[in-house]
């Protein structure tokens, strides 16, 4: 399958990531205010100030083809806790990045980021057929920078002035990857560490 602009829901056993809508603002909103996210100094996650800007942005990225933004939802509740998507999407060299990711506070820490990644992961190079995808976070992320070691990825280096965060902050990116043939270990990992989860919750 080729890369295309329609955009999927992702379901994993205890997470839905379903595309972004606008009647999403306010589930956004809560979800952010479980923690106080938007405070963070190195990400973007949505304020009531600036919530609508957020989604129209991402829709609008849709509709170019460039992005795909998914509400993360708990599938048992229905209740958002998070957003993440798919953009820099490039159909000629089949790659793409994952990014704008964040999850609510209560949530972190938990077998969200895995069974987001690992759906998000699947579909790429499995349905999209990508030979590369990218991850990217803020240098001073330690927290961030240590998830996406484990899931796998590789470092490739720093991009120094990458972006220009919204205080004013020139912020230095470190780049990871993971390639086509890199994945099928990565999956058995994630599978593995989410059944670890699963037990745990049951046990």
């Amino acid at each position: 399958m080729s890369l295309v602009q329609s955009q999927p829901s992702l379901t994993g056993p205890r997470l839905l990531l379903r595309p972004l809508l606008a009647s999403d603002a306010a589930a956004l909103v809560e979800a952010a205010s479980d923690g106080e996210l938007w405070k963070l100094p190195f990400t973007v996650v949505p304020s009531a100030e600036t919530v609508d800007a957020y989604i129209g942005n991402a829709i609008a990225g849709r509709e170019a083809g460039t992005v795909m933004p998914f509400a993360t939802v708990l599938r048992e509740t229905g209740k958002v806790i998070g957003s993440t998507r798919f953009w820099k999407i490039d159909r000629v060299n089949r790659k793409l990045e994952i990014g704008s990711t964040w999850i609510s506070g209560s949530w972190q820490k938990t077998f969200v980021n895995t069974e987001a990644k690992l759906l998000m992961l699947r579909y790429a190079f499995e349905e999209l057929q990508c030979v590369r995808v990218q991850l990217t976070t803020d240098e001073i992320n330690a927290r961030s920078r240590a998830a996406i070691l484990r899931l796998g990825a590789k470092q490739e280096g720093v991009v120094r002035n990458e972006r220009i965060m919204p205080d004013g902050r020139k912020r230095n990116s470190v780049r990871f990857s993971i390639i086509d043939d890199e994945w099928p270990e990565v999956r058995r990992n994630l599978e593995a560490r989410l059944a670890t989860t699963a037990q745990r919750s049951t046990g």
